[in-house]
């Protein structure tokens, strides 16, 4: 395969690679020709260079999985995630303190040209009305400390995984603008409704016609596939000046938001309804 994303033979680390999104994203280095280091708290049968499990709820799993890849890292693709059926605290843990944990524990071992990028999502989309609040908690130091700020704001945190997506957004357009003075960039994908083995979850949580609604222009859910294509479209060397983006990777849908094309009723009834 010709090399025009530039990932032959680069180190990179990619965490959730058991399921869906980052299973597709960490098969799809593979073909391109990286070594594909990869973390879940499953096992993953794919060809890998190597797999440890990792819990992203505990600091010290993430740091002596880290520990045992060592070496100089090109990309880390955050792709690992929970559904809003787990407890709140675990959702914050896994999609936002813990990604943000391995992120600060894969940097010193990348240099310039290094890139980062994780998954949010069309979930985090209120980030834009809290503002201060998401800087709040993304600009607290260290895990625990992450940990005690959700604990005694729970009434932001919510369920979960609106919350955790937001800070998402919000971090890696924070960390845009200082982790490019050592040459490295981060951003991050937002991604429409997805068919992986959490869509059954987010459906029974949202309501079924609320997903579908988010599934609009395109009319279907994406696949793990497609929306692989577009992370590692991020961390590609193409993209070298590509930095602190939040890339919608949704078939159309933030576009026909924007242009009054896309019917949001049915979304903020329930929205509505839950306030």
């Amino acid at each position: 395969m010709n090399d025009i994303l530039g990932y032959k033979g680069k180190r990179v680390i990619v965490s959730g690679c058991f399921s869906g999104m980052g299973e597709a994203t960490a098969r799809l280095l593979v073909e391109l020709g990286a070594e594909v280091h990869g973390l879940d708290y499953k096992d993953s049968t794919l060809p890998l260079a190597s797999f440890n499990n990792v819990d992203l709820r505990d600091p010290a799993s993430i740091e002596a999985a880290v520990a045992k890849i060592g070496g100089k890292v090109d990309a880390l693709f955050n792709c690992a995630g929970l559904p809003q059926s787990f407890p709140p605290m675990d959702v914050m843990k896994v999609n936002f303190i813990g990604l943000r944990h391995l992120t600060e524990q894969v940097v010193p071992l990348m240099g310039p040209g290094g890139a980062i990028a994780s998954i949010a999502s069309t979930g985090g989309l209120g980030w834009s009305r809290r503002i201060p609040t998401n800087m709040e908690f993304v600009t607290t130091k260290g895990f625990q400390a992450a940990v005690e700020w959700c604990e005694a704001h729970m009434d932001v945190v919510g369920e979960g995984y609106a919350f955790s997506k937001e800070n998402v957004i919000v971090w890696t357009q924070f960390m845009g603008a200082h982790l490019i003075k050592k040459g490295i960039r981060i951003n991050c994908t937002l991604p429409s409704p997805t068919q992986t083995p959490m869509m059954a979850t987010f459906e029974a949580a949202s309501g079924k016609d609320v997903v579908e609604a988010a599934a609009q222009p395109m009319g279907r859910y994406s696949t793990p596939d497609e929306q692989a294509g577009g992370i590692v479209l991020l961390n590609s060397a193409p993209a070298s000046i590509v930095n602190g983006v939040v890339f919608p990777v949704d078939g159309g849908f933030m576009g026909g938001v924007a242009t009054g094309q896309v019917d949001l009723s049915v979304m903020m009834r329930r929205a509505s309804a839950a306030q």
